[in-house]
């Protein structure tokens, strides 16, 4: 028995309900976004090695890009629901979840959701993904998630190994994000901005 086909099941329906080719879980939105940011850093694809976001948005986004390897700029920018990660074809849409919504995402390349217990499609463990239609960074996520080796493949039989993350989604918050996934009306409302601090004042990030 596989214990991993609750998780293959439940990226099939994500990509069912969303319109994705492709949908690779992670255990949060934050770790998603990490991995489409280093995605195009290791291939140095962006010649521009700053990446601007909202300077009201959640801490985890700009550690992300950093940990990638880009450095940060905060703009002014008002946002509901999601907004890109400007100049990666990335969407960090952590705030809007409903039926279709690859299609409708800003035409990103990769669109990170969050599946936190407060967030639409809410699950106690909380998770996230990233939704895509890229053939080679598909296989390049699910390595990176899974200890840079392919999943089902014991270590010691691994031939080809990436520097990746412990960050895959286990089954059990799998079966749960299915479940609840089944029920989700197709129109959801983008959720209200948490009350987020300026990043821009944080000693850290100047």
């Amino acid at each position: 028995m596989n214990p991993f086909q609750v998780v293959e099941d439940f990226e099939s329906a994500l990509c069912d309900y969303t319109g994705a080719k492709y949908a690779v879980t992670t255990t949060s939105c934050t770790m998603a976004l990490l991995l489409a940011c280093r995605w195009f850093a290791e291939r140095q694809l962006i010649p521009n090695h700053t990446v601007t976001i909202p300077r009201y948005t959640y801490v985890g986004v700009p550690m992300s890009i950093m940990h990638a390897g880009f450095g940060v700029a905060f703009s002014d920018e008002e946002w509901l629901g999601e907004y890109r990660l400007d100049p990666l074809p990335v969407v960090d849409s952590a705030r809007w979840f409903e039926s279709d919504m690859f299609a409708d995402a800003r035409t990103a390349k990769f669109q990170c959701v969050s599946f936190h217990h407060t967030k639409t499609l809410a699950i106690s463990t909380h998770g996230g993904a990233i939704l895509h239609d890229n053939d080679e960074a598909d296989e390049w996520f699910r390595m990176m998630r899974f200890d840079g080796r392919q999943q089902g493949v014991a270590p010691r039989d691994q031939k080809h190994w990436v520097h990746g993350y412990h960050a895959y989604m286990n089954p059990a918050t799998a079966a749960e994000g299915l479940q609840r996934l089944c029920v989700l009306p197709k129109h959801n409302d983008p959720l209200p901005n948490d009350d987020y601090v300026d990043l821009s004042t944080l000693e850290i990030f100047k």
